[in-house]
């Protein structure tokens, strides 16, 4: 692995797109915007298609239907309080960096969803690799003041890249 990012391709429309070098920005702006640098870390992402994920979204959240990304931390991480920050992680060394934890990101429904909300696709995609990268990092959205949190991260680290606010 060369950066950040170790990618399985399942799907070969996420060749075409170009998933590889849109998740390394995407996760080093991730990184950066959690003050913990780029050095040091890897996550999994596997980009696969709409059968892959609902099968997966089966086995682990119990929902037969395919979602738009899924992601499943190494390590629990959550903030003790409601709206706290997470327990962040520690780099790992150039040759054993931290290893994060897995996402998955399903081709179609990105698709779909990018179409449907009038978005480019690269935006769309870009939002959720941040937004999967952020849940291994143990922000969540299950409550209001964690959603709240998580959001207002996602906002500013996508500015950071020039992309506009997901959720307006």
């Amino acid at each position: 692995m060369s950066g950040i990012v170790d990618i399985v391709i399942e799907d070969d429309k996420w060749e075409a797109f170009g998933l590889e070098s849109l998740a390394e920005r995407a996760c080093a702006a991730t990184l950066d915007g959690v003050g913990l640098g780029t050095l040091g870390y890897s996550v999994v992402l596997m980009g696969c298609d709409d059968a892959r994920i609902a099968a997966l979204n089966a086995d682990f959240r119990g929902k037969p239907q395919p979602t738009n990304v899924l992601s499943w931390p190494s390590e629990e991480r959550a903030a003790d309080v409601a709206g706290g920050v997470p327990d962040l992680p520690v780099p790992g060394g150039a040759e054993e960096p931290c290893e994060l934890g897995d996402i998955a990101i399903a081709f179609e429904t990105c698709e779909r969803e990018a179409a449907e909300q009038g978005k480019p696709m690269v935006e769309h995609v870009t939002h959720l690799v941040v937004h999967g990268l952020l849940h291994c990092l143990g922000y969540d959205h299950v409550d209001e003041a964690d959603a709240a949190v998580m959001e207002s991260l996602e906002v500013r680290i996508l500015a950071s890249m020039g992309l506009s606010d997901p959720y307006s």
